[in-house]
């Protein structure tokens, strides 16, 4: 691990300008302090025209806000992307072979690699989806992986997503901010494009359908418009131009799926899915949901509509089985982890546990089944009574907890109200797998903007940048 932060922009102790940010920063020297200033309002107003906003969950009256976006871009070279590109393809496929193994055999807890009761006894386990079998033996189609920087050549995996993975609709209407906004940055550097992402997805859906005889009808389900991610599920069904529907829009009839529509009964193939496992179904999961579709699992079941992400995905990326994956991708691939995990306390062990209790004000502790940067203490920015009030909750369910060292996340040139200044950041790059894996290169770079800050999501006042992938030399 890197003691020291590493700043992407500027490398060594002259401060001498990287390679990648060569053009951000004579783009910095020529535009004044007032200009940047000025994108501020007029991105926050291009926000809310569109629509791009997110629910705030405990804000008076269900406010909705906008994320706040920060004009300097964030710049990947072709090499890192490179790179990075090999490791998400390599992660992604493991914990797809695991996730078809963890509902089918379980070799992998067989041959004593991952306890089985890591699985069975998971609060994420849905024994409903065990035997499933899914085209190509796909379950995570949409994976988040999230990614954190530490040095030059330094990427860790912080997290893994694979259930309903949110924030790619920042990707595409950050890089439309972007080229509104500051189109002669564009013009000195050859950006690869994320576009084509709405395209590459539908592509992605289509291809597991069960049926190959006719064009599969695909359809992206939403609890509505309260939830927090609202304006992302109407975006991307805008995008694909395919139909955005709630559970009451569709129905099963003799094990098949239908959405209502004004010229009748509509057959559904794919569904797109951005509600939890346990408001999909009312008859076989939580009897109260108004949410999802009665008789959905018996028609995922009988192989007749197909469930993107599928259900149970929950057990591969929980903070606990985060751990395994290295020796996942030991087990199915036969390769060498290209990208590694941050070390792992796990509290339900008795000498993690330990440790982690002695060493609180300096580490990272997490909830197993935490997110959105809640149920989690960062040591060292909390107060004494914040950990000793942590403490307690950690006694009282240390399996429920893992803890990691405080990461010197790598900074980026970020515009705050004292000017140009350092601010930490991650990456999630989205990672589709259908009958192919595709990644559109970059992903949501998300930023701390509060000076020492290390938490970036937006639910905990974090902020976004455009992140650019630089195409590679044209030698």
């Amino acid at each position: 691990m890197a003691a020291k932060t590493f700043d992407e922009m500027r490398s060594g102790a002259d401060g001498s300008i990287r390679a990648p940010y060569q053009g951000v920063s004579r783009w910095l020297d020529s535009t004044s302090p007032e200009r940047l200033a000025a994108t501020r309002h007029e991105v926050d107003q291009f926000y809310r025209r569109h629509g791009i906003t997110f629910g705030a969950y405990g804000a008076a009256e269900g406010a909705e806000t906008t994320i706040p976006f920060d004009i300097i871009p964030r710049v990947i070279a072709w090499d890192e992307w490179e790179y990075l590109h090999k490791g998400l393809v390599q992660r992604v496929s493991a914990l797809n072979a695991f996730l078809a193994d963890a509902y089918g055999d379980r070799e992998i807890c067989r041959a004593g690699v991952i306890p089985e009761q890591q699985l069975l006894m998971n609060a994420e386990f849905v024994s409903m989806a065990q035997g499933l079998k899914l085209p190509g033996g796909v379950h995570a189609h949409i994976a988040g992986i999230d990614l954190v920087r530490v040095g030059e050549k330094d990427f860790y995996v912080l997290e893994d997503n694979v259930r309903t993975p949110s924030g790619v609709s920042y990707v595409l209407e950050n890089r439309e901010v972007m080229m509104r906004l500051a189109p002669e940055l564009f013009s000195a550097r050859r950006v690869l494009p994320v576009a084509n992402y709405t395209e590459e997805l539908l592509a992605t859906l289509r291809s597991v359908s069960f049926s190959d005889s006719h064009e599969p009808n695909v359809v992206l389900l939403t609890p509505g418009h309260y939830n927090s991610a609202y304006f992302e599920h109407a975006f991307l069904a805008d995008e694909m131009g395919i139909e955005l529907a709630k559970g009451s829009d569709l129905f099963v009839d003799e094990g098949r799926v239908f959405m209502r529509t004004p010229r009748g009964p509509q057959r559904v193939d794919v569904i797109y899915r951005r509600i939890d496992d346990a408001y999909l179904d009312p008859l076989a999961m939580n009897p109260d949901s108004f949410l999802g579709v009665a008789g959905l699992l018996g028609a995922v079941r009988a192989g007749r509509v197909n469930i993107v992400n599928a259900l149970g995905n929950g057990v591969a990326d929980d903070k606990s089985t985060y751990t395994y994956v290295p020796e996942m991708i030991r087990f199915y691939l036969g390769e060498t982890p290209i990208l590694q995990n941050v070390p792992t306390w796990r509290c339900d062990k008795a000498d993690d546990y330990k440790y982690v209790m002695e060493h609180l004000a300096e580490i990272v502790v997490k909830e197993v089944h935490g997110s959105g940067g809640k149920g989690m203490l960062v040591g060292p920015t909390s107060s004494k009574a914040e950990i000793d009030e942590f403490a307690l909750l950690l006694k009282s369910r240390p399996e429920n907890y893992i803890a990691q060292p405080t990461l010197a996340l790598s900074t980026c040139p970020t515009f705050v109200a004292q000017g140009v200044a350092p601010r930490h950041v991650d990456l999630r790059p989205f990672v589709l797998s259908g009958k192919k894996i595709t990644i559109v290169p970059g992903g949501l770079t998300r930023v701390a903007l509060k000076e020492g800050s290390l938490v970036v999501n937006s639910s905990q006042g974090g902020g976004t940048k455009d992140t650019w992938v630089l195409a590679p030399d044209a030698q």
